[in-house]
């Protein structure tokens, strides 16, 4: 049995991850933005209060858990930002926010967790983060907050599996599918529940050969 801490589990993607692991009788840390926001409707599932954007949450949240083992790390929590923003059509305090919640928060949540990660068993960090971030996949441009920001956390990501690799942390990058939840629309691809069956057989079969990967949710590489 895993331990597994997924932030923004509190509805789409995050929250069907989080009952999918659970399912399977690994143990479940879901993060919401506020205690308001809990899953408390799924019996097993523990709940932790913590705001990506906000240094002293993430701080708070990570001493809750004392010296608890984490097993597996999952950034999910994400904005898209403002629809449609193409050249001309940009705002810079939207670009702010996602940026803040994409990149930023990612990376000082897998920094504040990384002591709980390193006494973990799994050693895994795995992002959510979005085929719109690729360089080599991009052939319609457009989406310019949401492209950057993905294609942001990639590099962050990439950059952390190699700064971990003498640890045996294994960190990887992973695309949901075009999900039908408050982000993707209703004209999506997936189902979450698919999505998140997906997500989760590829995060528990994750070995330290594939650190530094970015990878669709049925496991099939992704170019950068």
């Amino acid at each position: 049995m895993a331990r597994v801490l997924i932030t923004g589990a509190s509805r789409g993607i995050g929250r069907a991850l989080a009952v999918e692991l659970n399912g399977r009788g690994h143990s479940v840390i879901a993060t919401s933005r506020r205690p308001s926001d809990a899953a408390v409707d799924v019996p097993g599932i523990r709940h932790l209060t913590l705001d990506v954007t906000d240094q002293r949450s993430i701080a708070a949240a990570a001493e809750a858990l004392l010296d608890e083992p984490l097993d597996i790390l999952v950034n999910n929590a994400g904005l898209f930002g403002p629809r449609g923003a193409g050249l001309g059509r940009i705002d810079d305090t939207a670009w702010h926010e996602v940026l803040a919640t994409n990149v930023i928060g990612a990376y000082r949540v897998s920094e504040a967790f990384l002591p709980h990660l390193r006494r973990g068993r799994d050693k895994k960090l795995v992002t959510i983060s979005s085929r719109m971030g690729s360089m080599g996949a991009n052939t319609t441009g457009g989406e310019y907050i949401y492209r950057s920001s993905k294609a942001a956390v990639n590099a962050v990501m990439r950059s952390l599996a190699i700064d971990l690799e003498p640890e045996s942390i294994t960190v990887a990058v992973l695309h949901p599918g075009w999900v039908r939840t408050d982000m993707g629309g209703p004209g999506a691809a997936l189902d979450v529940a698919t999505s998140a069956r997906g997500l989760a057989d590829v995060i528990l079969g994750l070995t330290p050969t594939q650190s530094g990967g970015f990878f669709n949710y049925d496991g099939t590489p992704l170019v950068w």
